[in-house]
């Protein structure tokens, strides 16, 4: 698998609708209520874009293998930087490679801790541990309620 990461504008907005509009996605992303339209989808990614310019970081667009597979990055919560991973259902099984390869990169954009929010809908996260971080109980997060982890160090090679 050869990953390569973009500007969020440089993907079609038709490839982003179908990512944010997919059932299996939007069952483990609470905060998307309502099915994603061509202009939502345009703003939403000039402003992933513009976190660069506010935060000195932010996310990528993701292709694996050529193909768009989805996003990842960080992003700026409070005084910790947030890992977020959205794929595509036919690339999950690259998530683990793909956050190795964000945290090598961290200290380079002077990230510190990082956390992960995930929804009570993510059941299986003990995966989490490997990956360097432990549970910091639960928050509430514009209305609706996420599992915290967050880890200090660089995650372990595996």
């Amino acid at each position: 698998m050869a990953f390569s990461l973009h500007c969020f504008t440089e993907i079609p907005v038709k490839d982003w609708m179908v990512l944010l509009n997919h059932p299996d996605v939007i069952r483990h992303m609470p905060l998307a209520d309502t099915r994603w339209g061509e202009s939502a989808v345009a703003d939403w990614a000039k402003a992933k874009d513009a976190q660069w310019q506010e935060s000195g970081y932010g996310p990528h667009a993701i292709r694996i293998d050529g193909h768009f597979a989805g996003w990842g990055g960080f992003q700026r919560e409070g005084d910790e930087a947030d890992f977020a991973l959205v794929l595509l259902p036919q690339y999950w099984g690259q998530g683990a490679s793909i956050f190795r390869s964000f945290m090598r990169d961290r200290s380079a954009l002077g990230i510190g801790p990082v956390s992960i929010l995930l929804p009570p809908s993510r059941v299986r996260t003990q995966g989490l541990a490997r990956l360097g971080f432990s549970p910091a109980g639960e928050i509430i997060y514009e209305g609706q309620r996420f599992l915290k982890f967050v880890t200090q160090a660089p995650a372990p090679q595996a």
